[in-house]
């Protein structure tokens, strides 16, 4: 009979350690800093029921744009498609294809690229077919109509604890994002949107996060993005403060842990 502690895991050095040891009632506290050839990993752990707070959905989920265009289809922006190979391209092309008032641009993301450098602006489906499965735009990568007329809000939820947003706003790059040049206006969110926001949290499995909201005229909102962690250039927040948050939302969950699996061993760098 196994009477170890249960592990509560808050280094990768000790997830390397003990993965082989890992079990029900333990917990990997971190994120994980997997490649994408070690996802597999993931759920080799939910076989055994190990589970991670932030949970390892959120995870994959912020880690892959184009598992959001997928598990997050319902929120996110129309028309937007997971091409993982020439086949899903095609389909997708199809589609586009047959609307009765076709799109003239389309944009590419990068699947983990961030702050908008992995973006790409196309003037036509032909251009990207020609182009996609090389270096230039290696799949997979995410398809969806170049839309004009956007606002772009970025929304930081922390828990319980702390909302805040900002209006990112780039006239000379159809890029939003601050680190290509765009400025930040501090913008306050409705019940609408905050109830959006959760809706999309809880599907995702998030416990706090940074969602980029999207409008396209008077339609919406959509989310473009979501991510556990993003920059706050933009907000009033400061870092020091961010990180006691964060800090604060994983010491509650694992003292509820505690309560729950007893007794633990915390294993930390």
């Amino acid at each position: 009979m196994d009477l170890r502690p249960y592990y509560i895991i808050l280094s990768y050095q000790a997830f390397k350690k003990y993965f082989q040891e890992l079990k029900e009632g333990d917990l990997i506290g971190i994120r994980l800093p997997l490649r994408k050839e070690e996802i597999g990993l993931i759920i080799d752990l939910i076989n055994r029921k190990v589970e991670a707070f932030p949970p390892f959905l959120s995870q994959v989920l912020s880690i892959s744009k184009t598992l959001q265009a997928e598990v997050l289809k319902n929120f996110i922006l129309p028309y937007t498609f997971a091409i993982r190979d020439k086949t899903t391209l095609i389909s997708a092309i199809s589609e586009l294809s047959k609307l009765e008032s076709p799109f003239q641009k389309f944009v590419t993301k990068d699947d983990r690229a961030n702050c908008g450098l992995g973006v790409r602006l196309w003037n036509s489906l032909e251009e990207i077919f020609n182009i996609a499965g090389t270096p230039v735009l290696p799949y997979p990568f995410v398809l969806q109509p170049f839309f004009e007329n956007i606002r772009d809000i970025r929304v930081v939820i922390l828990g319980k604890y702390y909302i805040e947003a900002y209006e990112r706003i780039n006239p000379y790059n159809f890029r939003k994002n601050l680190f290509m040049g765009g400025k930040a206006n501090s913008y306050k969110l409705n019940r609408k949107e905050i109830e959006f926001c959760k809706k999309v949290m809880k599907r995702g499995k998030f416990p706090y996060a940074h969602l980029d909201l999207i409008y396209i005229g008077d339609k919406g909102p959509y989310i473009s993005e979501i991510s556990l962690k993003g920059g706050i250039k933009g907000a009033k927040i400061t870092h020091k403060e961010y990180e006691e948050i964060i800090k604060k939302i994983h010491q509650e969950f694992y003292k509820k842990w505690e309560k729950k699996y007893s007794p633990v061993e915390y294993f930390t760098p």
